[in-house]
């Protein structure tokens, strides 16, 4: 029988010739590029190099490579910012190869900022004891990092890249994994393969104040979880303390950096809003949201550190501010919290693997065990590429059959969005207004009632599961604080979503492998 389209069409059947990759950021490509010469197919919803949060990434790629630091402090640094939540031992296996992701970007062309001496440029980040911030181009870490893996990718004949390719549903069997539905201008095409990796980065779309790209709306976690995989922790959600808060959606990010650089946090009276500006981000973002509640306004105030070599460190930020009619040297920046990063995910393995055979995850999509109830700063890059590669390399181990990979169809244009923009903003509305910095039980009820009916569409859905997970949630962790339940529960302990279909949510014991 042919297959058919939602519309009743038929559906072209091509078949992939290797793993597909959902998602062409930072995690997709580092797998497609240490795949090869194995063949894979990866798929960008848009234009390759653009709508992926890597590229947005002021922060830098975190390593333990300067002469005082070591593998150790770094693990301690992210257990401590995680708040219980972390896998020690993939927390050490993944701190353990930053220094060597490091010489793989290098080796990939990466242009990483460096000294006189020519060893890196070291900068210091909330939370971390140590400078261990590997930046390129100051503030354009991400960029630069998206900027080489295109090109790596583009010059690696197995990889396919398939721009304006929306990946709509895993295709399954009992048996796992056998293909991906993807959506384009001229038609639905099922992509057979019996290999997926998901990397489709966060959900900062979901709410209303952001600094990820509009299209970050969790569309990975509705495939993962309609295709029957576990879910973990998604209820942990990072608001970073420094987006400029001048009306523009999603809202700039003032890197971390520059609080590390000495910058301060002040109200409109001059009065500091949190003693230590480098205390871990949840603890930052609750201070400001105490004063934002309080009626005060929030500012970063640069203006004596770095003063005027803000310039020289942060040019991409400072073009931003002065756009938006700010001088960062001689005036306080304007700043709220905004979501900025997802903790949870999909959960897997070191190598990626979910529990639906033949699904992997990488990035941010992904829940490891490294950011536990906080990500340390700058650790998401490093994850992204480690992981990446781990799942890639744990491929070659299986042996897949080298072939060639499916070219992409000619005449590949935008696609049209999945859900109405009326709908997404009524989700965002809703999601922020119960899941943001502080959540309570009356308010995430209210918050599940009025998404129930939008779960047709992925933001719905994920919205839904995020303010569910919340709920269930009675205590206060890291970047979930409920405000009726502010102490933390002991033990502390994961909390799983079943795959659609599957018995309902449970709990799980920190360290415990799926």
């Amino acid at each position: 029988m042919t297959p058919r389209a939602a519309s009743g069409t038929p559906r072209r059947v091509i078949q992939a010739g290797g793993p597909v990759i959902i998602g062409a950021g930072l995690a997709g490509l580092s797998a497609a590029v240490e795949l090869a010469p194995l063949p894979c197919v990866v798929l960008s919803a848009g234009q390759i190099s653009t709508g992926t949060s890597t590229g947005w990434a002021q922060g830098g790629v975190s390593a333990a490579v300067g002469p005082d630091d070591n593998a150790g402090l770094h693990t301690a640094d992210t257990i401590a910012a995680g708040a219980g939540l972390c896998d020690a031992d993939v927390v050490a296996a993944i701190t353990s190869a930053a220094p060597q992701a490091i010489e793989w970007l290098t080796a990939q062309g990466a242009q990483f900022d460096r000294t006189a001496d020519g060893s890196l440029k070291l900068g210091l980040e909330g939370a971390h004891s140590r400078r261990r911030i590997v930046h390129a181009m100051g503030d354009s870490t991400g960029a630069e990092l998206l900027r080489t893996m295109v090109v790596a990718a583009r010059r690696t004949p197995s990889i396919s890249l398939w721009e304006y390719s929306l990946a709509t549903e895993i295709l399954t069997t009992k048996a796992g994994v056998s293909g991906v539905l993807v959506r384009t201008a001229g038609g639905e095409i099922e992509l057979r393969t019996d290999t997926v990796l998901l990397a489709t980065g966060g959900i900062g779309g979901l709410f209303s104040h952001t600094t990820n790209p509009l299209t970050s709306r969790g569309q990975g976690l509705a495939l993962a979880h309609r295709a029957g995989a576990t879910l973990r922790d998604i209820e942990m959600v990072q608001f970073h303390p420094t987006a400029l808060d001048v009306g523009i959606d999603p809202m700039p990010l003032v890197s971390e950096a520059v609080r590390g650089e000495g910058a301060i946090l002040v109200d409109e009276l001059g009065e500091r809003v949190i003693d230590n500006p480098l205390s871990a981000r949840d603890v930052v973002a609750r201070a400001e949201w105490a004063a934002l509640q309080a009626g005060h306004q929030v500012f970063l105030d640069a203006r004596e550190h770095p003063g005027v070599r803000f310039d020289e460190l942060f040019a991409s930020i400072a073009a931003t501010a002065r756009e938006a009619g700010f001088d960062p040297v001689t005036q306080p920046l304007p700043v709220r919290p905004a979501a900025h990063y997802h903790m949870g995910g999909v959960q897997v393995d070191l190598a990626g693997r979910t529990d639906v055979p033949g699904l992997y995850a990488a990035g941010e999509v992904a829940s490891t065990g490294l950011h536990g109830a906080n990500r340390l700063a700058s650790n998401s890059l490093l994850e992204a590429v480690v992981c990446g590669r781990w799942t890639a390399q744990h491929w070659h181990q299986l042996g897949l059959d080298q072939g060639s990979a499916a070219a992409a169809p000619s005449g590949l244009r935008p696609v049209t969005p999945g859900a109405p923009d009326a709908a997404v903003a009524k989700v965002r509305g809703i999601v922020s207004e119960a899941a943001g910095v502080l959540r309570d039980r009356n308010g995430l009820v209210a918050a599940l009632a009025e998404l129930k009916p939008l779960r047709s569409h992925d933001a719905g859905l994920v919205g839904y599961l995020l303010v569910e997970a919340a709920l269930r949630r009675t205590e206060s962790r890291g970047g979930h604080t409920r405000t009726d339940f502010p102490k933390l529960a002991d033990p502390a302990r994961h909390l799983l979503i079943p795959g659609a279909g599957r018995p309902r949510a449970a709990t799980e014991a920190i360290g415990a492998v799926a």
